[in-house]
């Protein structure tokens, strides 16, 4: 897996400061600019945090691009609906070998791994094997226009397992709904794996923004009622932590 936050807002806590102080002053965006310091905006924004007004957090984006993530991983992100997304095509892009993602729980298991791997390589024979037998029929065609309309319906075959590629840009505030959902130990391996290493990145840029995201638990009590993992300590350690080793 790679994930890598490829732009942001510039200068997105200062941004958010400036956003909401205006919300409460008389005077215009560029007075509060000039009166305010580095350290005004991080103690504003930090005020601002512990409030129920989050618009001014919308100002703020972050794009990523990740690859090496399976299509089981995707189709969880674009749940998350406000957003933007611009995913590799299997409709356009022909994936005569295609690589794929292996669960750690089967990497661990010999039987199971070679079980998945020969599931694997028969959905990629078969995907090459209909994407000829659907040429064939379409000799009017140019070869390019063949191919496209052959591997639309191969593509098919392919399993939740398939790698995939895509950017994807959020606002600060669907970022943080984003953490508390996919950080939490409850969340899909994959899916929770990508979302603490964004967080580590976007910690980085802004760091009092994103000081208490996570999951639900390190900043109030657990939201999973029975389901609990029972380890908010542990939690809140890690991800008030992360990005600080």
């Amino acid at each position: 897996m790679k994930v890598e936050l490829i732009a942001h807002t510039p200068n997105p806590e200062e941004l958010i400061a400036k956003s909401a102080k205006l919300c409460y002053s008389k005077v215009g965006v560029s007075e509060i600019a000039e009166k305010m310091t580095e350290d005004d905006a991080r103690k504003f924004l930090k005020m601002l945090m512990s409030f129920s007004h989050a618009s001014p957090i919308e100002h703020a984006s972050f794009t990523f691009a990740v690859e090496g993530v399976s299509r089981t991983l995707t189709h969880q992100l674009v749940r998350h609906r406000i957003a933007s997304y611009s995913q590799q095509s299997q409709r356009y892009v022909k994936l005569d070998d295609f690589h794929y993602v292996i669960p750690p729980q089967i990497e661990a298991n010999p039987e199971a791994k070679a079980v998945f791997i020969e599931a694997m390589d028969h959905a990629r024979d078969a995907y090459g094997k209909i994407t000829e037998l659907l040429m064939a029929q379409k000799g009017d065609l140019k070869k390019s226009a063949a191919e496209k309309a052959s591997i639309e319906d191969a593509r098919y075959v392919f399993p939740n397992a398939c790698e995939t590629k895509i950017v994807f840009t959020m606002n600060a505030r669907t970022l943080l709904h984003f953490f508390e959902m996919r950080c939490c130990t409850r969340a899909q391996w994959e899916i929770r794996a990508m979302a603490t290493e964004m967080l580590r990145q976007v910690k980085a840029v802004a760091p009092t923004l994103f000081a208490l995201a996570g999951p639900a638990c390190v900043n109030g009590p657990c939201t999973e009622g029975a389901m609990s993992c029972g380890r908010m300590e542990e939690m809140r350690a890690y991800y008030r932590n992360l990005g600080e080793n």
